[in-house]
């Protein structure tokens, strides 16, 4: 697994994602792009997945974009909800901001992240 210091390397797969979902460029199934679904599917908790054809594999594209994209953004948006209620001191609801998260999100660098949030509140008011 490719990893960067705060997680998986998922530029590979949003390069291969924006040429053939965005541009309308063939999938090319090699071995490295079959790789690289396998591997992006675990990260992000796709289980079992079949790569096997042309149309699987495209699935599973999909997929795995859209989990890393609408999880990237519900964190974000969620984050950034947090940190305006803890500026006004309200961690009752920052942390449910995290909770909330946490209740929907399956992509497991997303859940740590939330998880780490509620940690570091763990002892405020």
């Amino acid at each position: 697994m490719t990893t960067t210091e705060d997680g998986p390397d998922w530029d590979p797969i949003r390069a291969l994602a924006r040429q053939v979902l965005r541009q309308g460029a063939p999938l090319v199934l090699t071995d490295d792009v079959r790789g690289l679904l396998r591997r992006t599917a675990r990260e992000v908790a796709l289980d079992a997945v079949d790569v096997s054809t042309d149309a699987s594999a495209l699935a599973v594209l999909r997929e795995c974009s859209r989990r890393i994209t609408e999880g990237s953004n519900r964190l974000g948006d969620a984050l950034h909800r947090m940190y305006r209620h803890q500026e006004k001191g309200d961690y009752d609801s920052a942390r449910q901001e995290m909770r909330d998260v946490l209740s929907v999100e399956v992509v497991p660098l997303y859940r740590e992240i939330a998880q780490g949030q509620l940690a570091v509140m763990a002892n405020t008011p």
